[in-house]
């Protein structure tokens, strides 16, 4: 049974949730003078900024697993939440306790109120602030949307990651694959790193011309060779070989092939970060990769979360996504009876359709309890019009509870 959140705690939600109707606001200058308030305490641990379309989240949880198992006292910051708040921020995989929520929300609000800033400003304030206040020594940190004018990009960090660049939020981040790679490629910093896992030439293109314009020395990851020894929904063994050296049988704890090239990133990183004097031994690694989930509390990669009826949750959310989850699902040879799905209002619903085609017999649309969220109606009108057999249902909880009784 789940602990009852206190009253203290939920009001703090309510207050930061009240803050959405402020809605993104893309520039760092709240971030500056919020941060100033609290005594700069992103200034006071060692960070890694990972950016991307896709895999950026777990390419964040891999990393920050192992330098947990390396002996750092690791933080890492992601968004969004999957089941609960605290996630957002943890310390060697503890996330952030109610007490210290309410603490940080309290102390922050004033500021926050002062600058209208908006709720991903001041949760990431409150992270970096109690990332400080727990004696991290290195935090892995997620973007939020893009990457130059993201509220984490206050960060001097020791090691930049561009995971993979896609066609997503292009009414905010550009309508082309080169607009979007220079948003992205805003978490480059002059002197510092950059790890990249881009395959379009034109995205490449522009990241290569920015690294270089700041003096970073931009590491593609891609040129890794990988091979996929065995596979399951607990995850893959594979060997990786390249200039950054060969790792043998390694157990990765996060299934799907999806995850292959967010692999590479984190072995390209871990070389860059150890001639950086950053102690990595190699039992950490594969320690790191083999426990992820343990160690980060990561979820919503293909995982299982019951045994009868077999219920799976993936956190696929964009046409490129769903497409790697669709192509898993048929590697590992599982057909859904029914797929529960929800899809946010400024996503590709009809390409999101369409990747599922062939793969579920049926869906059953829903909507999040969030104003980003399509309503659960036009989902499913959108499935059907793929070809699929879609229904709707009026909250999550109902679409599950429904699709148990179906299989």
């Amino acid at each position: 049974m789940l602990p009852v959140p206190s009253a203290s705690y939920r009001e703090s939600l309510r207050t930061l949730y009240g803050l959405q109707s402020f809605g993104i606001k893309l520039g760092l200058r709240n971030m500056h003078r919020l941060l100033a308030c609290v005594d700069r305490p992103q200034r006071q641990f060692r960070t890694i900024h990972v950016a991307g379309t896709n895999g950026k989240g777990s390419t964040a949880a891999l990393l920050a697993a192992i330098l947990t198992q390396a002996g750092y006292r690791t933080a890492l910051y992601t968004s969004p939440h999957v089941v609960d708040f605290r996630e957002r921020m943890r310390v060697d995989g503890r996330e952030i306790p109610e007490k210290a929520v309410v603490r940080w929300s309290r102390r922050l609000m004033p500021e926050v109120r002062r600058r209208r800033a908006t709720f991903f400003e001041a949760v990431t304030t409150m992270a970096f602030a109690w990332f400080a206040e727990e004696g991290a020594d290195i935090a892995v940190v997620e973007t939020g949307l893009g990457g130059r004018l993201d509220a984490t990009n206050v960060l001097e960090p020791m090691l930049s990651i561009i995971t993979t660049i896609g066609l997503e939020h292009t009414a905010v981040l550009g309508r082309t694959l080169s607009a979007i790679a220079r948003e992205k490629a805003g978490i480059i910093k002059p002197g510092t790193p950059c790890i990249c896992g881009v395959q379009q030439s034109v995205a490449r293109a522009m990241i290569r011309r920015i690294a270089q314009g700041r003096g970073s020395d931009l590491v593609w990851s891609t040129g890794a060779a990988i091979r996929v020894r065995s596979e399951d929904l607990e995850g893959s063994v594979v060997d990786v070989s390249g200039r950054f050296g060969r790792w043998k049988d390694l157990r990765v704890g996060l299934p799907g092939r999806f995850q292959l090239g967010n692999v590479k990133s984190v072995v390209a990183s871990v070389a860059v970060l150890r001639s950086q004097g950053v102690l990595i031994p190699d039992d950490a690694v594969r320690e790191g990769m083999r426990m992820v989930a343990v160690l980060t509390g990561v979820r919503g990669r293909l995982s299982i979360v019951r045994r009868r009826p077999r219920t799976i949750v993936d956190v696929a959310h964009n046409p490129a996504a769903m497409r790697a989850l669709a192509d898993a699902l048929r590697r590992l040879r599982i057909r859904p009876r029914v797929a529960v799905v929800g899809v946010a209002a400024d996503k590709d619903v009809h390409a999101i359709a369409r990747a599922l085609r062939g793969v579920v017999a049926r869906v059953i649309a829903v909507a999040a309890r969030t104003h980003r969220s399509r309503p659960a109606v036009e989902t499913a009108r959108a499935f059907r019009g793929a070809g699929l057999r879609a229904s709707s249902a009026p909250t999550v909880a109902a679409g599950v509870l429904a699709a148990h009784a179906v299989v």
